[in-house]
């Protein structure tokens, strides 16, 4: 079992927020098309309002680290989760950019606090030398990710309000955080205490935890510029319809989906950390496939080994954060919280950065060359993943932790 079986309803429970955080944190790119014709939008302003999210995200995700002993486990969750509904009830409501963009930020907030939470609670779940859960837990994300703008492209194609599914979302994220206050929490117990600031700032001495902020850095921006900009991508570059880019940002999560339910199953004969460079690798080769394929095509038939790409970029992706996550956590075992709360916020910066940098390079050269930025920052994923096992391995044969 995944679990021990007395946490198991709360793994469940916190699977569907997990669900509920993947459909949040990707329906803002499938509906990128639509914001773009009805709100008059320009790229720059989509980056903009994007990465106010990710502000948010950052801040909230190593606050939330910091200040996890104070608040607790239920109280961050609910919160989080009342301020996700709270923006997500108004979000592109009116085309005014500021007022999105501020909602955009509230939701980010909401969204850093359960990144921390539930990986906290994961960790504790399967204790050191996991990896199972938390990989299945992310892939509660990718669930998420594909339905929602899955649900995007049906209401697009019944010519139905595509604002519609940000209310559903902001319904459904309050009545979870109700049902989140019957949760047993308690049995997950206390963390290993907190730790001083002396402590604090010995941390920031240690390589692994600069490894982990970067490469969740890296990572997060690649993973969110892909599926935030891959259905204006398909739009504008192969000329396809918008449900059909709509479309490919859910099979890009499906490809994710796929990794992070299938290998778990092969984790036990294959170490994690090689796995972690296996996927890294596939992801680069795809992305930069599937770079060419936009510089040298523009047919059906290149927008068909596309969309190939698209999934094997996203089963690439599949296992890299909740890998990195894990390790993470293994190698800090008396301040878990905290380094995952500073790994969360290198992704968080990374989701910030990578939408402008995505928005302004694609408003200056086009957006081929936007993704082009993509697949070379996708090879130093794969090197900062080497990087980070090999310290790993190093503390297995007796690096003691600070």
């Amino acid at each position: 079992m995944i679990v021990e079986k007395r946490l198991l309803s709360l793994y469940i429970c916190l699977f569907a927020v997990f669900a509920l955080f993947g459909i949040s944190m990707t329906v803002i790119g499938a509906t990128l098309p639509k914001i773009f014709a009805e709100f008059g939008w320009s790229y720059m302003t989509a980056g903009m309002v994007i990465a106010a999210g990710s502000v948010g995200y950052f801040l909230s995700s190593y606050l939330a680290g910091i200040l996890f002993p104070f608040l607790g486990l239920r109280f961050l969750i609910s919160l989080s989760l009342i301020l996700i509904c709270f923006g997500l009830e108004f979000f592109a409501k009116t085309p005014t950019a500021w007022l999105n963009t501020m909602l955009y930020f509230i939701i980010g907030v909401g969204q850093g606090g359960i990144e921390i939470a539930v990986d906290w609670a994961v960790l504790r779940m399967e204790g050191p030398g996991g990896g199972k859960a938390m990989s299945l837990m992310h892939g509660a994300f990718s669930i998420g990710a594909v339905v929602g703008p899955l649900v995007i492209a049906i209401l697009i194609s019944a010519n139905l309000e595509w604002t519609l599914v940000y209310r559903i979302m902001g319904v459904l994220f309050l009545g979870i955080a109700i049902f989140m206050q019957f949760m047993p929490f308690k049995l997950l117990g206390k963390g290993r205490g907190q730790i001083t600031n002396r402590s604090r700032r010995d941390l920031f001495h240690q390589p692994m935890y600069w490894l982990g902020f970067f490469a969740l850095f890296v990572y997060v921006g690649v993973e969110l510029g892909i599926s935030n900009w891959i259905a204006e991508y398909f739009v504008s570059v192969f000329g396809a319809p918008i449900p059909t880019g709509s479309f490919m940002v859910s099979l890009f999560w499906a490809g994710l989906l796929m990794g992070r339910f299938g290998i778990p199953i092969i984790q036990k004969s294959i170490k994690r950390e090689r796995i972690l460079i296996a996927l890294s690798t596939l992801m680069a080769i795809s992305l930069i496939a599937f770079n060419m394929i936009g510089f040298i095509g523009d047919g059906k038939l290149a927008s068909v080994i596309a969309g190939i790409l698209v999934i094997l970029a996203g089963f690439g992706c599949s296992i890299i954060y909740p890998t990195i996550m894990s390790i993470i956590g293994d190698y800090f075992l008396h301040a878990q919280s905290e380094a995952v709360g500073f790994a969360a916020m290198g992704g968080g910066i990374g989701g910030f950065l990578f939408p402008y940098m995505m928005s302004a390079v694609s408003t200056g050269w086009g957006i081929r060359i936007g993704f082009a930025i993509y697949a070379l920052f996708s090879l130093l994923m794969v090197v900062l993943n080497i990087f980070l096992v090999r310290a790993q391995e190093q503390k297995s044969i007796g690096v003691s932790e600070p």
